[in-house]
């Protein structure tokens, strides 16, 4: 199983300038966001192999919320070689989590 890995501004762009991510941009108080949770731990199982996963919290990262112009959690960001390539607003199941990346970053 592939872990899904906590992010700050400490360690955000070291952690991500290389390989395919999927990160998870959550806060505590958002209903959805816990609903996410599980979605992105099981899609992490799928295909964790090929992709990493990892999550920031919203409310101890403004710095980043602010840089990726996030408005609404949950925001998943698909970020190639340290490069936001696509993102995605709003709770969605493991299979379209698995779907939008094989478009993103192919099979």
């Amino acid at each position: 199983m592939a872990e899904v890995i906590d992010l700050t501004e400490d360690n955000f762009y070291e952690k991500t300038k290389k390989g395919k991510w999927i990160v998870d941009i959550w806060a505590v108080w958002c209903g959805p966001c816990k609903l996410m949770k599980k979605e992105i731990e099981e899609a992490a199982k799928s295909i964790g192999d090929k992709i990493n996963f990892a999550k920031v919290n919203i409310d101890e990262n403004y710095n980043l919320a602010q840089k990726f112009e996030i408005r609404a959690v949950p925001t998943l960001l698909f970020i190639k070689d340290g490069e936001v390539v696509e993102a995605s607003v709003g709770m969605i199941p493991k299979d379209q989590i698995i779907e939008l990346a094989e478009e993103v970053f192919g099979k």
